[in-house]
């Protein structure tokens, strides 16, 4: 960047910009180089500059987000933001995605405080009318080490901002105070910070992690953004609100007088619930559309930018899109304004492109064109041009590449090739070296780059260039390999692995049910602090049937864990010291074994047998992978090796691939495919349905296409001819690849000389067709994929008895689905149904009741005659139902009225909009799976869950959606129901003998009990000593004073319970500091009592128990402590400690005028230096 920036060619650029305040028109540059001369021009006017910022304007979303890419590969990262549009129309009550929101906020912030920034945006986020630039400075809140924050009015100040107060912060727009300390996670950033306060002095700032919560790395200084956009005026509103009043009184009259009595009272009940709102300060989502009645003069986004430069990116095409997204917008409304649910004055709230381009030529303008297509509007105007060639295109040959790098080189030119991963540059760098061109891979290239040198980086660049007059030659992954590689685009907040999977303790609620591993399933009450003889202690309160309570210490937390059980049917609770529990525990107990041996036999006979031993990766290979044009994700990659590690033994494969659906499972078995097929062995691909053979042809002739592969389907609806053809293909090995249903297990079917089947989905698959594929598994390399998730412990239960991998990274580019829980209305359908064939999207009408599903798809055609509706659910005849599938795929039908069979195996990227019929009377993970069959493109999908009017819902019910509201990748909703779905996955992989036995003990014990059973089984138990025994009568708890959430506490109590070392010990007192201060007393002793355990459980101590003013330190029977090893001890601790006479497998201490403190001090020094006398406690 800095060679282009210094060049004379930029210079006169930004000159030529500054002399005139004409547009000027840079044309004939390509995307890529775009972005490189635009990103230099910048940094040359914002160094000379101080604080100028820059708007990139584009037609789309998509062109956005792809120069944003490329921006923040040229640019330090924190100056270039995204500004995406908000997907809603201002009325519209739901809520932006946390993602969405953070972009916006984040490019605000940093323009209204005047850092200098280039945002870039689509022409309908400029379009949009925004708060005034001067009231939006005012909400920024910045923090840094050394000033003043008074705690006093800093929780109003953040609740104003549009930030929620709770008690854990692990997403966006949360925040809490404990003590001096303030946890906030700002909407827009990774990451959440934590302030430690000295009075009203800030005296630390820390990031720290959203799930495990302990900080990370220090802060000097930080900026906490505002959580929302459009906050209300502060002072009077009286004005404002009378004027909306106003406003929608005439709107209900007008209403009235055009025949339409419902939607003119629905706009007097809207009008008196949001009045109502807006005079209580109360915030709430649709309130955008009142924006003009508050502030009289509204900004854009082109006032944040100052006296920035504006830039137009292809402004023919902006022109056209705004002009089209207004009418669009147009249309919605017109609809809402009947129904009574808009007013008038919402299209105000946007400019239109006269406006827009006024403003916009109030800066400097910049307008690109790669075919110098010029605007009227626009006129007069300047032009300069920049003189560069394209380069050819070398397909990934590496051959013609070099000669030509040479070639450059040779003349003197600096040769940069920038490439999206780091796998392709390290290839290309070797690849060149090979024939003998000196290549070097750079991370950063401005010492690298000199005449005659080539460097190989990372980026991301669309297209390269030749720039004669730097005698600079740029070449990106299109010219190097063919094709860009899109890459993942970064979150703005953590989603981490560990967020998905419910901790079992961490979640635990009053009213949950639990399982105590000696006493059986109850249901938990609470944590209560009892005090017994002056001693205060924290028990868990678990209540079992006839109202017995149990008092479980919070030192015993690992008898008892939260109750998941299968399709979250409510467990039965266990009478108190009865025998069932123990009957029933010894029943799943045998279960669990009879399946272990089972398993270990399966997997024993199998490694007996021998396979094919497939090759190991060849070029080919290497370049058929390069090919994929997304950015893998970990998880992917580790399977991808798994499985190719497998292919290249000697025995035949087994192994079970689960991850979502779109996860990417699909690529690793066209991986594996292509693997195989190099090696000269034919593939069979086994799907449930036609449907899903037809989806996986498509995308396995797109990946295949470059190869002389042939790749062919089987299924009932081709033509005996066609199926014929296909048979004749496989026997004689003319097909390579064949994909098709259980039609492939028929006896017809004879293959030339198959070498892998990848099963998708094999529980859909009906006994016979499992007996088979049992028999194929002895025969051939077998890979199953399951797109139901399974738990991480069964995993790890599981791991040397069955291969597994497990994708569980979510897929890139997945826009959030917007989400809707609401009472059924017809006008709300219509609007969305119509909105969806206005883009030509399709829709799924989902509606569980096949008795009435076609009365319900004919009162459908009534309120939706523009639409084309179809039926199908699984009472079908099978054939005419994968008729209407296919035809709905081939888009014959816009609306698919169906009940849950979309719910697996359906991923058609058309269908955007899904509505639910009756959603309360569905489980949460059914309702999580519907919402994941769409969205499965970039586009913004809409999900609405609905129930029916006046319905009184079930608290469940109110729960569960409840939780779909909330639905972030790091909400609770998304937890729950991904840990409802692995419970269905485990149930799935067990099979359904094993459903019941889940359901008796609790997933988590059941798990547990397989764990040992295996592990027994294979010989690897280790005889474990019992537990040490502490009695020791101190005062050791969390105090109500130190953290005031039972939820917190539980989780604290389960970390000192899984303490296994000093350094284990130390790094929870570090952790508890970070978040909560510095303990009291009593949480010092507990995690005192912790060491002294650890260091008793090396030690071979069966108990420390109190007793009067005297501590007995018993060691297990068998143990006799060497009596030289005690006397130091006893020495150094005269009067304190004393063995008694002839026993010296027991030590007594006298505790008479000792603290609680004093007393667990001694304890440690005295066990730490019997430890490091006599390291190896051992019978002796």
């Amino acid at each position: 960047m800095h060679l282009l920036e210094s060049s004379r060619s930029i210079e006169r650029l930004a000159e030529s910009l500054q002399a005139s305040p004409l547009p000027l028109w840079l044309p004939g540059l390509s995307e890529g180089e775009k972005a490189v001369f635009l990103a230099a021009l910048w940094q040359r006017i914002s160094s000379r500059e101080r604080g100028l910022s820059a708007l990139w304007i584009t037609p789309g979303a998509y062109q956005a987000e792809r120069v944003y890419l490329q921006l923040s590969g040229l640019l330090p990262e924190e100056q270039v933001k995204l500004f995406p549009a908000l997907d809603t129309m201002p009325s519209e009550e739901a809520r932006p995605s946390l993602e969405l929101t953070g972009r916006r906020l984040a490019a605000l912030t940093r323009l209204a405080l005047g850092r200098p920034t280039i945002v870039v945006a689509p022409v309908d986020a400029v379009a949009a009318r925004l708060i005034p630039v001067e009231r939006f400075r005012a909400l920024p809140l910045p923090v840094r080490v050394g000033a003043s924050l008074s705690l006093e009015t800093l929780p109003e100040r953040l609740v104003a901002m549009g930030y929620q107060r709770v008690t854990r912060v692990d997403s966006p727009g949360l925040f809490a105070i404990r003590g001096d300390i303030v946890d906030v996670f700002p909407v827009g950033v990774p990451d959440p910070i934590r302030i430690e306060l000295f009075g009203d002095e800030v005296d630390s700032i820390r990031r720290f992690h959203p799930t495990h919560q302990r900080s990370t790395d220090h802060l000097h200084e930080v900026i906490i953004p505002p959580a929302l956009e459009h906050p209300l005026p502060d002072g009077d509103r009286t004005a404002g609100l009378d004027r909306i009043r106003e406003a929608w009184a005439e709107q209900a009259q007008r209403l009235e007088r055009l025949g339409r009595p419902d939607a003119a009272e629905g706009a007097r009940r809207r009008a008196a619930l949001h009045g109502d709102r807006l005079s209580r300060g109360e915030l709430f989502d649709g309130m955008a559309q009142y924006l003009a009645f508050f502030y009289p003069e509204l900004g854009t986004l082109l006032d944040y930018v100052g006296q920035g430069l504006v830039i137009l990116d292809e402004p023919d095409h902006v022109k056209d899109r705004l002009t089209q997204w207004h009418q669009e917008m147009g249309e919605q409304l017109t609809q809402k304004l009947e129904a009574g649910r808009a007013l008038p004055t919402e299209m105000d709230l946007f400019l239109e492109w006269p406006e827009l381009l006024d403003r916009a030529r109030q800066h400097h303008l910049l307008c690109l064109s790669g075919l110098n297509k010029r605007l009227r509007e626009l006129e007069p105007s300047r032009s300069h041009r920049i003189e560069l060639r394209t380069p050819d295109l070398y397909h990934g040959r590496m051959e013609p590449l070099a000669r030509q790098v040479r070639r450059w080189t040779r003349d003197g030119n600096r040769v940069l090739l920038v490439l999206a991963t780091e796998e392709r540059a390290q290839r290309v760098v070797e690849g060149l070296r090979e024939q003998e061109v000196p290549a070097v891979y750079a991370s950063t290239v401005v010492d690298e780059l000199k005449a005659g040198n080539a460097v190989v980086t990372l980026g991301t660049l669309h297209s390269g260039f030749i720039y004669g007059d730097l005698k600079l030659v740029v070449l990106s992954d299109l010219e190097v390999i063919g094709q860009t590689k899109r890459r993942r685009r970064r979150a703005t907040f953590h989603t981490d692995d560990e967020g998905a999977h419910l901790d079992s303790l961490a979640d635990l609620r009053p009213g949950d049910y639990v399982v105590h591993v000696n006493h059986g399933i109850g249901r938990y009450l609470g944590l209560e602090t009892l005090e017994v003889g002056g001693i205060h202690k924290d028990y868990l309160v678990v209540e079992y049937a006839g109202n017995d309570k149990l008092y479980v210490p919070t030192d015993q937390l690992d008898l008892l864990q939260k109750y998941i059980g299968a399709d979250g049917q409510p467990p039965r609770i266990y009478k108190l010291g009865g025998n069932e529990w123990a009957r029933v525990k010894k029943r799943v107990k045998e279960s669990v074994r009879e399946m272990a041996e089972g398993l270990l036999k399966l997997y024993a006979a199998r490694e007996s047998v021998k396979g094919f031993q497939f090759s190991p990766d060849t070029v080919w290979q290497a370049e058929f992978e390069d090919a994929f044009p997304y950015e893998e994700t970990p998880d992917q990659l580790r399977a991808i090796e798994e499985v190719k590690r497998d292919m290249e033994r000697d025995r035949p494969m087994d192994r079970l691939l689960c991850g979502d659906v779109g996860f990417g499972k699909t690529e690793v078995a066209i991986r594996s495919a292509f693997k195989a097929v190099m090696d000269g062995k034919q593939v069979a691909v086994l799907v449930p349905t036609t449907i899903l053979a037809q989806q996986h042809l498509r995308t396995f002739r797109e990946r295949f296409e470059r190869y002389p592969v042939k790749i062919e389907m089987l299924s009932r609806f081709q033509t005996a001819a066609e199926q014929k053809q296909v048979l004749e293909g496989l026997k004689t090995g003319a097909v390579d690849i064949v994909i098709g249903t259980h039609r492939l297990l028929s006896n017809d079917v004879v293959f030339k000389d198959l070498g892998l089947v990848v099963v998708d989905e094999e529980q859909r698959f009906g006994v016979a067709q499992k007996e088979r594929l049992k028999e194929l598994r002895t025969e051939v390399d077998v890979l199953t994929l399951s797109a139901t998730p399974i738990p991480r412990t069964l995993h790890m239960a599981l791991v040397g008895v069955r291969d597994m991998s497990v994708i569980e990274t979510p897929p890139e580019d997945r826009t959030p689905v917007r989400t809707y829980v609401i009472e059924y209305d017809p006008e709300t359908i219509r609007e969305a149904i119509l909105r969806e064939l206005a883009r030509e999207g399709q829709v799924y009408f989902v509606y569980n009741h096949v008795q009435s599903i076609e009365r319900k798809a004919k009162e459908l055609q009534e309120l939706v005659p523009e639409a084309r509706i179809a039926v199908a659910h699984g009472q079908m005849d099978e054939h005419r139902l994968e008729r209407v599938m296919l035809d709905f795929l081939e888009r014959e039908y816009d609306v698919l009225v169906c009940t849950t069979i979309i719910e697996t195996g359906m991923d058609i990227a058309n269908v955007n909009t899904l509505i639910v019929w009756d959603a309360d009377r569905m489980g949460l993970a059914q309702l999580y799976q519907l919402r994941g069959r769409v969205g499965r493109s970039n586009r913004v999908a809409y999900a609405y869950f609905t129930y029916r009017p006046e319905k009184i819902l079930s608290e469940d019910a109110e729960k569960r959606l409840q939780a779909l509201r909330e639905f972030t990748d790091l909400g609770s909703g998304f937890k729950i129901a991904m840990r409802d779905l692995e419970i269905r996955g485990a149930g799935n992989l067990l099979g359904p003998e094993q459903h019941g036995f889940i359901a008796s003990v609790g997933f988590e014990l059941y798990t547990r009990l397989l764990a040992e059973s295996i592990r027994e089984l294979k010989g690897t138990t280790e005889a474990q000593p019992p537990e040490p025994v502490l009695d020791l009568n101190v005062d050791a708890y969390v105090t109500d004073t130190y953290v005031s959430d039972a939820q917190q506490k539980v989780e604290i109590y389960k970390k000192v319970v899984g303490i296994r070392s000093l350094q284990e010990a130390d790094e929870l007192a570090d952790e508890l500091v970070d978040r909560f201060g510095d303990p009291p007393e009593p949480v010092l002793n507990l995690l005192a009592v912790a060491r002294v355990k650890v260091l008793a459980r090396e030690l071979g101590i069966a108990s420390v128990n109190a007793q009067g003013d005297r501590v007995a330190v018993r060691w297990h029977e068998g143990l006799r402590l060497p009596y030289e090893r005690l006397l130091p001890v006893t020495r150094k601790h005269r009067g304190r400690v004393t063995v008694l006479p002839g026993r010296s497998s027991q030590i007594v201490i006298r505790r008479q005028g000792l603290s609680d403190r004093d007393l667990l001090r001694l304890l440690e020094d005295l066990l730490g230096d019997l430890r490091e006398s006599w390291p190896l406690a051992s019978g002796q």
